[in-house]
């Protein structure tokens, strides 16, 4: 093998090294039900960042599924568990939250009724989609 083509091959494989290690995994979850899903969800998501802390992972909030993000919120029917600390802690490892302003205008609802923890999008359908097409991030909905 020549010097050239060992070179060569030397910077295909170097490169194809940093391609790789920038390939990082994305998730979009979708979460448009808020008693059925917050508990159950934010615990897979603990366990997902848990597992594989280098996720990068936004979840998007349309619908029923934004009262989970509401200041105080809690599940009934876990012990009054509060939504609140779960959410920081998964903001704290990496975790995005998004909330559809689409929703809060049909919901009468406004922005500083939310965590601080949470961010807004202009609409959570739209989000999913741009996040799942153009990003490249794979899709869960707990």
């Amino acid at each position: 093998m020549s010097i050239r083509s060992f070179l060569t091959a030397l910077a295909l494989v170097l490169g194809m090294g940093s391609a790789l290690a920038q390939d990082k995994v994305k998730v979009v979850y979708h979460f448009d039900n808020s008693e059925a899903q917050a508990t159950a969800g934010l615990r897979t998501l603990r366990n997902y960042m848990d597992t594989a802390p280098n996720t990068e992972i936004i979840v998007v909030a349309l619908g029923d599924g934004v009262r989970f993000l509401m200041e105080d919120a809690k599940d009934a029917k876990n012990n009054n568990m509060q939504y609140g600390p779960l959410i920081s802690d998964l903001v704290a490892k990496g975790v995005k939250f998004e909330i559809c302003e689409l929703t809060l205008r049909a919901m009468n609802m406004k922005k500083e009724q939310f965590v601080l923890d949470a961010g807004f999008t202009p609409s959570g359908v739209v989000r999913i989609g741009e996040l799942q097409f153009r990003d490249r991030y794979a899709y869960i909905k707990p």
